[in-house]
């Protein structure tokens, strides 16, 4: 399967204070894309920055898909000066996806930050296969950093709002409201944000008693699992160590798969 894509910008827009959305044209792309998978983009034809930059897939469509990305160096800098109209070199689909299990009865995500970019295709394909919209926790620093809201709520979505200033909804951290929430045993969570808030998600769904799936961010190098430039620690063995590849295995985790405090050790 050709994993590499020349594909049409049909759409770049800024979407938040240095925050963009992406639609790029591809059909293949499309139909080989599952909710929870990835693209590694070529922000320059030449050498500089030399590395692709994978980006989560924000939705897909008939004829392609969305990225959504927040510019946080000179690759994604570079990336936000194309225009539409203009052509990217595109790897991907990549990695494996978010499991949508039909024997819940409550989906629950938690989203903070631009950790939010995955799960617009992750509701579209709860909708598909289960017709329930789940409920949301986003969570940002401030009413600027709430993206996808207006989607979230055109698709039928219970949202609560969370910003650590307090600009919008409750003022605190996205674990404030999970921890506070009744919901029934059979509920299953997805999150994705900063690595300490996905680790205290964890937390609170094993206390309880809810599955958790977690999607990791990472540096990548290549995004075919060959380099090891993107291994966290992990109860399975590849290459003689405890890890997986966040490109390769993930970039989608059962959260009791991680070893969560071996996390940040060199």
């Amino acid at each position: 399967m050709d994993k590499l894509h020349e594909c049409l910008i049909t759409l770049h827009n800024l979407v938040a204070p240095n925050h963009y959305r992406m639609v790029l044209q591809s059909k293949e792309i499309a139909t080989q894309s599952l909710p929870g998978q990835f693209v590694m983009l070529e922000v320059s034809p030449g050498y500089y920055p030399f590395l692709r930059r994978p980006m989560s897939i924000e939705r897909i469509f008939s004829d392609g898909v969305s990225i959504l990305y927040k510019v946080c160096g000179e690759g994604t800098k570079i990336l936000s000066t194309l225009s539409t109209g203009e052509k990217i070199n595109v790897q991907g689909p990549l990695g494996n996806s978010f499991p949508i299990p039909k024997e819940y009865s409550h989906y629950l995500i938690v989203a903070g930050g631009i950790g939010v970019a995955p799960f617009p295709a992750l509701v579209e394909g709860i909708l598909k296969v289960r017709g329930i919209a789940p409920e949301i926790i986003l969570a940002g620093k401030d009413f600027h950093h709430l993206l996808c809201e207006k989607d979230f709520r055109q698709m039928g979505c219970k949202i609560h709002l969370v910003t650590e200033d307090g600009s919008a909804g409750h003022k605190g951290l996205a674990t404030d409201i999970l921890e506070t929430l009744d919901l029934p045993d059979s509920t299953i969570v997805y999150t994705c944000g900063p690595l300490p808030m996905i680790k205290n998600v964890h937390k609170i769904c094993e206390q309880k008693k809810w599955l958790c799936y977690a999607s990791l961010e990472a540096e990548m190098a290549c995004g075919e699992g060959v380099c090891l430039g993107c291994v966290i620690p992990a109860k399975m063995e590849i290459e003689n160590e405890m890890m997986a590849r966040v490109c390769r295995e993930g970039p989608v985790f059962d959260t009791q798969v991680i070893l969560w405090d071996k996390i940040g050790e060199k």
